[in-house]
């Protein structure tokens, strides 16, 4: 039992020197502690490595135990004044001469135990002189008037920070007094307080660590975690409760007779359901992390881990981000339910667009209510509760007629972005009993800041989306209104021409298959626009030769009239037909109208390894340089009264989406030439 209760005592005071020193910032406060801990530590392993072996030299846990104690004395003069801020003139002359006189009495004591290696301190059978024993007294007398004066100097205000350290060491101070007057008296150690002696030492373990993390004047940043302690203290309490439920149930198997077993499994099974029950229970879990907070940390909130938590919770992709917005902050003041509120340019006030947990409350809010002003203005987190018992602190504000409707609603969080309030968040009453302070008004109204950030690229990237919607129909609108004049150009060239050549069979002939063509466009369009898609990608296998002939027939009665050189035959691509000759002839009929009717236009086709080559050449006006790097590929540029500038960018929007190119070579007054690149496919 020795073994074990030192060996505990050993692992406890080096696992706190590992906290301390792991996370030491060069205080001095810290410093001192840690090295308590670990001569504390190397003391109890000592005694406990002696008792297993059954080892009787006493001299090194006696060396120990006196370091031990004069570190725990440093530590505690330290805390008292000499190195305290605004003390040090004032205080440390006062108690110098004790200070002075409590080192000289460690270093007798220290000396006298090297020369005289003789106490009953390591081995309860060997007992030295009453000299020696007193010696261990004055230590342990020495020890709680320091912790008294420690305890009785710290204001008031301060002293939750510091009771437990002085509970912790003061208990160490006062059992060792204990023993030693005990031994004193009898001439003898006594072995229960012995051996119990290394488990009174690992209990005040935690009371040190508890006070280390409470208290910044010599905290070194122990961070005692919240989620740990939660879970420890409800695994303590259900180990609590079973061994209180078992206990019950052997009473009732005791006294219950016959039928005591039936009653002690009946019972059993109830008070193990219950604590599923409690165990799974929002509220209980919402509860048992306030008090801890409350009751344990400086901070109501761990926040490195309540803002992982609600970064994490607006990042879920299960739910709706406007759900997700509510939630994440709700689950800070642990609300069950929400709403929020979004400003509406169109409507020009603030419209409900999310609930959680709460019936739904078709009602906006004007932009320039007193209510949205306040929050604007002060870009305060809103207590409900605090209105009603204190409404002076809200100045004029008016709260809406639909708020008090809302079941239990107890907190208004504004969602403010760049000084402008974007919307707001009504929360109802947490699980648990919360003090609204300015810690939690502050988290509320940061959280709120990050939330409106969201909700705002939300918004943003919806009307975004919709945008491109409109655009790609807007788009599209264009394209086919753009097909559609180059019908009409070509009809109307088709009946300006009917008063001289009505009554030739040729142009009656042609004025006839161009009709045709053109009601095959149009049937074709509206194919495309009622299956909803005007592009296909790949299309089919096209023979250039036919194509192209296709495309020169129906501009035959154009003036110039375009002319045909196909230099290498069967060349064939995959491309849409009607697309595809919609590009090519309108190169062509721009071709045509940039030229006077006594100059040319020829189309030619040739290969390239790999490559179809489609050249159409012109002898008209031209363009320079900067039209063509500038304006000439750009949507709605055009040099034409009766133009809308789309046809070239739609032709190398087309030819590139089909794996080609398009090229443009130009001078004024002397001609262009429009190199149409295509990939060859293979014949089928």
């Amino acid at each position: 039992m020795t073994t074990l209760s030192y060996a505990a005592a050993a692992l406890a005071f080096f696992f706190l020197f590992m906290l301390l020193i792991t996370s030491w910032r060069g205080r001095l406060y810290g410093l001192l502690l840690a090295t308590a801990c670990i001569i504390s530590s190397m003391w109890a392993a000592t005694i406990a490595g002696l008792s297993y072996w059954d080892y009787s030299d006493p001299l090194l846990p006696q060396i120990l135990e006196i370091l031990r104690n004069a570190a725990l004395t440093t530590f505690l003069i330290t805390l008292l004044g000499p190195f305290q801020s605004g003390k040090t003139n004032k205080t440390f002359p006062r108690i110098r001469p004790a200070v002075t006189a409590i080192a000289l009495f460690y270093l007798v004591c220290l000396v006298q135990t090297i020369i005289f290696s003789h106490a009953a301190s390591a081995n309860p059978d060997q007992l030295g002189s009453s000299f020696e024993l007193l010696t261990w007294v004055a230590m342990a007398i020495i020890g709680m008037i320091l912790v008294e004066q420690y305890y009785r100097n710290t204001p008031h205000e301060q002293r939750w920070g510091i009771k437990f350290i002085c509970l912790g060491i003061g208990g160490l101070f006062v059992y060792d007094f204990y023993l030693y007057s005990d031994a004193l008296l009898f001439r003898k150690i006594s072995l229960d307080i012995w051996a119990a002696r290394g488990w009174v030492n690992t209990l005040i373990v935690p009371l040190i660590a508890l006070s280390a993390a409470r208290n910044p004047k010599w905290t070194v940043g122990i961070a005692v975690s919240r989620r740990i302690l939660f879970y420890s203290t409800a695994l303590f309490g259900t180990a609590i409760y079973l061994l209180l439920m078992a206990a019950a149930g052997y009473y009732l198997r005791f006294s219950g007779g016959t039928w005591g077993t039936i009653f002690q499994l009946t019972f059993l099974f109830g008070a193990i359901v219950l604590l599923i029950t409690v165990l799974f229970s929002g509220t209980t879990r919402s509860w048992l992390k306030v008090f801890i907070s409350k009751h344990f940390f400086s901070y109501n909130y761990d926040y490195r881990e309540e803002w992982l938590r609600f970064t994490r919770t607006l990042s879920e992709e299960e739910t709706e981000l406007r759900i997700r917005v509510i939630k994440s902050l709700a689950q800070l003041v642990e609300s069950p339910a929400g709403g929020v509120w979004f400003k509406s340019e169109q409507n020009h006030a603030y419209q409900p667009i999310a609930r959680w947990n709460i019936p739904y409350i078709d009602t906006s809010v004007e932009i320039n209510n007193h209510f949205c002003r306040f929050m604007q203005e002060s870009s305060w987190v809103i207590d409900l509760y605090q209105h009603d018992s204190g409404p002076q602190q809200y100045a004029a504000m008016v709260l809406p007629d639909w708020l008090p409707t809302i079941p239990k609603a107890r907190w208004v969080v504004p969602l403010i972005l760049h000084g402008e309030l974007l919307g707001f968040v009504v929360l109802t009453e947490p699980r648990s009993t919360i003090k609204f302070d300015w810690e939690v008004r502050d988290l509320l109204k940061v959280a709120g800041s990050q939330a409106a950030s969201y909700l705002a690229q939300y918004e943003a990237t919806q009307a975004l989306s919709t945008a491109r919607q409109f655009e790609s129909f807007n788009r599209m609108s264009t394209f086919i209104v753009h097909d559609i004049k180059n019908l009409i150009a070509q009809l109307s060239l088709l009946l300006s021409n009917a008063e001289k050549h009505r009554d030739n069979p040729e142009f009656q002939q042609d004025m006839l298959d161009t009709v045709a063509l053109s009601v095959n466009k149009m049937k074709r369009l509206l194919e495309k626009l009622s299956n909803g898609n005007m592009h296909e990608e790949k299309g089919s296998l096209l023979s250039l030769d036919e194509l192209l002939q296709q495309i020169i027939e129906s501009k035959s009665f154009c003036e110039p009239k375009p002319v045909l050189n196909i230099t290498d035959l069967n060349l064939n691509i995959q491309a849409d037909s009607s697309r595809l000759e919609r590009v090519l002839g309108h190169l062509v009929q721009n071709a045509i109208e940039a030229t006077p009717k006594d100059g040319y236009v020829e189309v030619r086709l040739r290969k390239k390894p790999g490559w179809a080559v489609i050249e159409i050449e012109d002898n008209g006006h031209g363009m320079s340089e900067q039209f063509i790097r500038e304006k000439l590929f750009a949507p709605f540029e055009t040099t034409k009264t009766a133009g809308m500038g789309i046809g070239v960018f739609e032709s190398r929007e087309y030819v590139e989406q089909i794996g080609g190119k398009l090229h443009v070579s130009s001078e004024i007054s002397k001609g262009t030439v429009f190199s149409v690149i295509l990939p060859i496919a293979e014949s089928i």
